[in-house]
């Protein structure tokens, strides 16, 4: 896919993960709309250049839908997430524990069933950044493990519904395997991991590779112009490792 031109929509693009993915697709001459709760956010996004910044809760179905259709995307990045709240699972309560599926999982939700029933055009890309959590658990971040391994099926379900209804529609998950500085969630993370191991934030963040979030989506981008994602269903990003098929 030459990204030269495409109309690419990244859904929590103002900051963190996000922000890296849409500096990187506007590096490579993108459309690039950048979609995020907080207005000031949403503008401080716009000074990328060749930036459209919209303000908008992700998890708004309404929100969702006028915007695929105002943007008619060729790539839908959906990164939008919360920051888990960080506590044992013995002491979490519910609504604590399911920050994430509200957040996470209901904005994947809306995002992708727009996709499919508007539709997007064919040869449309959908992808969901998920986390390296989904694959080996988070146990100081409730329900977080959960809600972003349940994004894993959401974007199967609508990759089999998208064949059934021949819609040349394709679902793609990234998982970053590693905790970034300077993020929101991996800030959140290092920092309860840390007091967890009795470390300091800098000896916690240190036992993971040194990445940016630019550098993710540079990674990211590298890999949907190279491949289109067509070789898999799941990717892992990680600095050292760089990119690996995980199914």
């Amino acid at each position: 896919m030459d990204l030269d031109g495409k109309r690419i929509v990244v859904v929590g693009g103002s900051r963190g993960l996000g922000r890296g993915l849409a500096e990187a697709f506007v590096a490579r001459a993108a459309q690039v709309t950048v979609v995020a709760r907080n207005a000031d956010a949403a503008q401080g996004a716009g000074e990328q250049g060749a930036v459209t910044a919209l303000s908008a809760d992700a998890t708004d179905v309404d929100a969702a839908w006028r915007i695929m259709e105002e943007t008619q995307p060729d790539v839908v990045i959906m990164n939008a997430g919360a920051e888990p709240p960080m506590e044992r699972i013995d002491r979490i309560g519910w609504e604590a524990f399911t920050t994430n599926w509200n957040v996470d999982v209901k904005a994947a939700l809306h995002w992708v069933q727009a996709a499919l029933t508007l539709p997007m055009a064919p040869g449309g890309l959908v992808v969901l950044v998920s986390s390296g959590a989904a694959v080996q658990g988070s146990p100081l971040s409730g329900g977080y493990a959960g809600a972003k391994r349940a994004q894993w099926f959401i974007a199967k379900y609508a990759e089999a519904l998208s064949a059934e209804l021949g819609l040349g529609l394709c679902f793609r998950v990234i998982v970053p395997r590693q905790m970034f500085v300077g993020t929101g969630v991996g800030d959140t993370g290092i920092t309860a991991y840390a007091q967890k191991a009795g470390r300091t934030f800098a000896e916690q963040a240190a036992t993971w590779p040194d990445m940016t979030p630019r550098a993710f989506g540079d990674m990211v981008a590298d890999l949907i112009g190279r491949t289109d994602l067509a070789g898999a269903m799941v990717y892992g990003v990680r600095g050292d490792t760089g990119v690996t098929v995980i199914e």
